[in-house]
């Protein structure tokens, strides 16, 4: 349904003296998403997973230059196309109940988001109906204000504007940070019910254990690119290949808890070679020369020299 390859965005800025300077965001990232799956994208904040979203919706502002190829259905993903596609076909969960218009009824803005999305006016009213009651959304939701909503209520009402247009691709960015554990399980659930209907879902988390419920496969990202790809199973089973993805792994509590040393770099210093090589127990004068490529490994993806079967 969705294929990455070698996704590259570059900003353009000025410093305090006006000179012109590029700072490259995401490098060289690779990514598939098939019908029928959900795949999480997982990293520390700053590695350019919202960043992923905002491309694939043509949302990016001015200033920014993307190369590489996204193509969409065997079709490139042109900014062209993303806009047609945007809010019908590929559709945003927004992380923030903070999106909900506060001066309009929750039901009205969902009607709007399918009418937007191609359905009659008659139509998107019964849809909003049939989607409410899905969802266990009282009748009287659709007349309520955000304000008068719980936190998983306004949740659901965010996915219900996923659901309404009939959409292809789901992109949840962040969708379950400071919510209740019993909300959170709900969320998961809802959006792995929409894997099962036959969509492609992106879950875009920092929390590797909220993804590990219901993702059939886990992108690490790291500095703005792909360090690995693996499926679910293999973090349980400890079959994971690159030295982040460990690393974060131990970092769980319920694991060794193990904090991992150092920083993410900025964009504005990323190393020559590889782009954990500051932070490497397995480093070596090779990856520090030039940034492997992602290869296939045990079944998954990864962008390490060393990674062995």
């Amino acid at each position: 349904m969705l294929s990455i390859s070698n996704l590259s965005v570059t900003f353009t800025q000025y410093d305090q003296g006006l000179r012109r300077k590029q700072l490259s965001v995401i490098t060289d990232l690779d990514l598939d998403v098939q019908a029928g799956e959900v795949v999480a994208i997982v990293g520390a904040s700053g590695s350019g997973k919202s960043l992923l979203a905002h491309a694939l919706l043509g949302i990016l502002p001015e200033n920014a230059t993307v190369s590489g190829t996204m193509q969409f259905k065997s079709e490139r993903l042109t900014p062209e196309r993303c806009r047609s596609l945007r809010g019908k076909e590929i559709v945003l969960i927004p992380q923030s109940v903070g999106y909900l218009d506060p001066l309009m009824s929750v039901g009205k803005q969902v009607q709007r988001v399918a009418q937007l999305a191609g359905r009659t006016r008659t139509e998107a009213i019964a849809e909003v109906n049939q989607t409410f009651a899905r969802y266990d959304l009282p009748t009287t939701t659709k007349d309520r204000y955000p304000f008068q909503l719980s936190g998983g209520m306004a949740r659901r009402v965010l996915v219900s504007t996923a659901v309404v247009t009939q959409s292809q691709l789901v992109i949840a960015d962040e969708p379950t940070p400071g919510l209740h554990p019993d909300v959170v399980k709900e969320t998961l659930r809802h959006l792995r019910e929409l894997a099962r209907e036959g969509r492609g879902v992106i879950l875009i988390t920092h929390d590797i254990e909220a993804a590990l419920q219901i993702a059939d496969r886990v992108a690490v990202f790291y500095a703005g690119t792909t360090v690995e790809i693996a499926n679910a199973q293999d973090f349980a089973s400890e079959n994971l290949r690159h030295p982040y993805t460990q690393a974060l792994w131990r970092s769980l509590p319920q694991n060794e808890f193990v904090p991992v040393p150092g920083n993410q770099p900025s964009p504005e210093h990323l190393p020559e070679g590889c782009l954990f090589s500051d932070r490497c127990p397995w480093v070596s004068e090779v990856c520090r020369a030039e940034r492997p490529p992602l290869r296939d490994l045990k079944a998954g993806w990864v962008r390490c020299v060393h990674a062995d079967g």
